[in-house]
């Protein structure tokens, strides 16, 4: 990525970057979620991304996650993507949940026993023993068997709308090439940074 091959479009350039990190066998659609909590704390871990167009990032969890329970609480988050040998790609701004219907479409995707992992797990919660975990399985199997599993009211996505994307990459001198799009309304101004 040099000054010459820059992007008007940042989801686009995201997107272009994205399948060739793809192409590459890398795992592109893992990112580190950023978030703070109502405490000022701030918390790091890895999510997956499920979907990125215009609108924004998205990715699902129980409502009752440690992230999820930051966001309800200041709904502004940071995406951290890495892409060997020499890409990065962060993203901030506003969290926004996802709609049922697009939670729904998204969850009837899922392997049936992510699904049903979904309804056994009470997310960041105190666990006991793992027998207690394989308990709370065996009773989502049972409640859902024969049956599709529908998708539990505590468990959604949501989606980050970014207010800027900066696009690192690595130059074995230190002088990285960093781009910087910031959202001005509908539109995006681009601007290059320091290393």
């Amino acid at each position: 990525m040099t000054n010459g091959a820059m992007s008007e479009d940042p989801i686009r350039l995201f997107s272009d970057l994205f399948e060739q990190a793809a192409r590459r066998g890398s795992e592109p659609d893992a990112m580190v979620l950023s978030t703070v909590d109502a405490d000022g704390r701030p918390s790091g871990r890895y999510v997956l991304l499920k979907a990125a167009d215009e609108r924004g990032f998205v990715f699902y969890t129980n409502l009752g996650s440690r992230k999820a329970r930051a966001l309800e609480a200041n709904p502004y988050a940071a995406l951290t993507f890495y892409w060997p040998p020499d890409k990065q790609v962060c993203v901030e701004g506003r969290v926004e949940r996802v709609s049922d219907t697009e939670a729904d479409a998204y969850f009837a995707t899922r392997p049936r026993e992510f699904q049903i992992g979904a309804w056994a797990s009470m997310q960041s919660e105190v666990l006991e023993s793992r027998a207690v975990l394989d308990q709370r399985v065996r009773e989502a199997r049972d409640r859902f068997e024969g049956a599709t599993v529908s998708r539990p009211p505590f468990w959604t996505g949501f989606r980050l709308v970014p207010q800027s994307i900066e696009f690192w990459t690595r130059d074995p001198n230190r002088l990285h090439d960093r781009i910087l799009y910031e959202r001005r309304g509908a539109s995006w101004t681009r601007s290059l940074l320091f290393p």
